[in-house]
């Protein structure tokens, strides 16, 4: 069947295509897009299947679609929040990092904005355990 995915290197991508390498399956990618809206406008349009990411499918949105998980097949991804270390963080963005991420605190935060290495970053949140949803 002709795939509908991501572009290579977001959510995830790489992940699909080492999965698909290490069963020596060649996937039969017809569209790429980075958002997974885009994705399902095209299984929609019934351009090919989709692979999207399990955040991305909304059981009540997306319920002309059919979602199967998985998950078992494809290796785990981090989703990251993206700041400008060079602006001033408003309150309101404070609260959606706590809605997205709540294992982190704003001091959390705010000392990663002040590294410059993302080794650092890296390195100041590795004993956190991530949520797995």
């Amino acid at each position: 069947h002709p795939i509908i995915t991501y572009v290579f290197g977001f959510t995830g991508r790489s992940n699909l295509d080492e999965a698909f390498s290490q069963k020596n399956l060649k996937p039969k990618v017809v569209l790429t897009a980075v958002d997974a809206d885009v994705i399902k406008t095209y299984v929609r349009l019934k351009l090919g299947v989709g692979i999207i990411a399990r955040m991305a499918y909304d059981e009540v949105i997306d319920n002309d679609l059919v979602a199967i998980d998985a998950s078992h097949l494809f290796g785990k991804s981090t989703t990251y929040i993206g700041l400008r270390r060079d602006k001033f963080l408003r309150g309101y963005i404070y609260d959606f990092i706590e809605l997205f991420a709540p294992h982190l605190t704003r001091d959390q935060v705010e000392t990663a904005m002040t590294f410059n290495d993302r080794k650092d970053v890296q390195a100041l949140f590795a004993s956190i355990k991530l949520p797995v949803l």
